[in-house]
């Protein structure tokens, strides 16, 4: 999608009446936030301000929701970040407004500020399931299976206040926390990679400074965006039974597809079953070959704890996986900030992989050939 139709999509979501809006979008009342940079330095403009993501999920939301010939989507906002953004999250499913007994996939992006790459991903996930809904193409009919039999949900930017203040006077900050404020301290964020309440600072893969870029805050969940994340994922159990299958991290970068743990080398600790290791190793190995990326346990790389993913498999039982995107190590190819002129070659590497993920989600079991053993 060009920048010219995003800012489009922007005019015309502010032309829609109040009426036609709320039926796209459902939210809480945010707090008056700051007002964000209007674009990104001069070279990335292809990226996605908060406002042109913002604007394009409306349109997404407008185009195939209520009222329309494939009414796949919903709209709504899961909380707020800390100045005050509502954080969008759109739902993809034949019946998005019904709760339905199928297996949900949990897809997040923008954890780190500076990972702009990410955001682009999770939008062009969107894109995908639902321009291709309803074709009668091969990808077409790959598409409409899975929306039809599944529940999707994809939130393009968990860290808006900190990716907006990454790009903010028109320059790059390297930026990598989100922008609250640390009682006692007057060093700002938290890194929300490290907040999660499996493991937390258990192992010396995270700093108890304020003034790290892996802060990890003075306690689990500190962050309000991963208290927003955590309490819609545990809104997800139902009769005490997670509707979440898998969880897909974006980050960048590395060309890497991780798998817990992050906080120990140990292939199967005593908190994994070897069942659950094979089946993760099957499907990392199957993204990998699909994408072009590496698959191996997140410790490999090096420890850290608190994160993200060892919580949802270790405290929820959810298989998660984190994607580090392009560049690849030592490529000098731009690093947390490569050329906008990737960006649709860089996502669209990844549809079969995501495809092949979201097909696994009744029963991940199935990709170590474990299905009669844990799947009915």
């Amino acid at each position: 999608m060009t920048k010219l139709t995003n800012r489009a999509l922007a005019l015309l979501t502010t032309a829609l009446t109040g009426a036609a809006l709320m039926a796209a979008v459902v939210a809480p009342a945010a707090a008056a936030a700051p007002a964000d940079p209007l674009e990104f330095p001069a070279g990335y403009e292809g990226y996605h301000t908060y406002p042109e993501m913002t604007a394009d999920l409306r349109q997404v939301a407008t185009d195939y929701g209520a009222g329309t010939a494939h009414k796949i989507t919903r709209l709504f906002s899961i909380g707020n970040s800390f100045e005050g953004r509502p954080l969008w999250a759109i739902k993809i499913s034949d019946h998005p407004n019904r709760d339905e007994a199928e297996p949900e996939i949990l897809v997040e992006c923008n954890m780190h500020a500076r990972e702009h790459l990410t955001a682009e991903q999770c939008l062009y996930l969107v894109h995908t399931l639902t321009r291709n809904y309803g074709r009668s193409t091969a990808i077409g009919k790959r598409v409409t299976k899975i929306v039809n039999t599944h529940e999707i949900y994809i939130i393009p930017m968990l860290n808006p206040d900190g990716a907006m203040f990454d790009i903010s006077g028109g320059v790059f900050h390297g930026w990598r926390k989100n922008r609250q404020t640390n009682p006692g301290s007057d060093k700002l964020g938290i890194d929300l990679n490290r907040n999660w309440g499996y493991k937390w600072a258990c192992c010396g893969g995270s700093s108890g400074k304020p003034g790290s870029a892996r802060y990890r805050g003075q306690y689990p969940f500190q962050a309000v965006e991963n208290q927003a994340l955590r309490d819609f994922i545990l809104s997800r159990r139902i009769g005490g039974v997670q509707q979440i299958s898998e969880v897909l991290n974006v980050h960048s970068y590395g060309k890497h597809v991780l798998y817990p743990y992050g906080y120990t080398k140990e292939d199967v600790p005593a908190d994994m079953t070897a069942d659950d290791h094979a089946t993760f190793v099957a499907m990392a190995r199957k993204m990998a070959s699909l994408n072009g990326y590496k698959a191996m346990q997140g410790s490999q790389m090096y420890i850290y704890d608190g994160d993200f993913i060892d919580w949802a498999y270790g405290d929820q039982h959810i298989f998660a996986f984190t994607w580090e995107l392009y560049p690849g190590w030592g490529c000098g190819c731009g690093g947390f900030r490569p050329d906008d002129a990737v960006i649709a070659s860089e996502t669209a590497r990844n549809q079969g992989a995501a495809l092949y993920l979201f097909e696994q989600a009744a029963c991940p079991y199935g990709a170590a050939n474990l299905a009669p053993q844990h799947c009915s």
